[in-house]
């Protein structure tokens, strides 16, 4: 199963935005991701949605953020990117009808659930200015952006 990584690579992009000091296009943000610009679009369009960035086209244009990093969560984030699966799939399916399968399964899907919720509790006292300050206070320069 394919780890869904649309999280990370969205805080990536959000937090670049912020050291960038300029809009930054789909290409410049691809190439930081190692993936496609469609991808970064379709990425983007969920915070675009929310209104924490903003598109702007011609000479000059690209992403840039809309809002304060303060006033972002990694909840708003998560749920910007559209709630991607925060745990790989613990249960099987191998015998519905099975009552050992039945019991792990129930136990396992129950504790994956407050194990999520208290992944999402904690999401939502983070800050994504939190996350910048943690960056900057490395002292480590970041690469300049194409």
């Amino acid at each position: 199963m394919r780890t869904d990584s649309r999280l990370s690579r969205v805080l990536h992009a959000l937090l670049h935005m912020q050291h960038a000091g300029r809009p930054l296009t789909s290409e410049a943000i691809a190439g930081m991701l190692r993936t496609n610009p469609v991808v970064v679009r379709r990425l983007l369009a969920g915070m675009r949605d929310s209104g924490y960035v903003q598109s702007e086209k011609g000479h000059g244009g690209g992403w840039a953020l809309s809002v304060a990093l303060d006033d972002v969560t990694l909840l708003d984030v998560y749920r910007s990117a559209g709630e991607p699966t925060l745990f790989s799939d613990l249960v099987s399916e191998d015998d519905p009808q099975c009552l050992v399968e039945q019991a792990v399964n129930a136990r396992l899907s129950a504790t994956v659930r407050e194990a999520e919720q208290a992944l999402l509790n904690r999401f939502a006292g983070i800050t994504l200015g939190q996350l910048s300050r943690d960056i900057e206070a490395t002292g480590v320069p970041m690469r300049p952006l194409p």
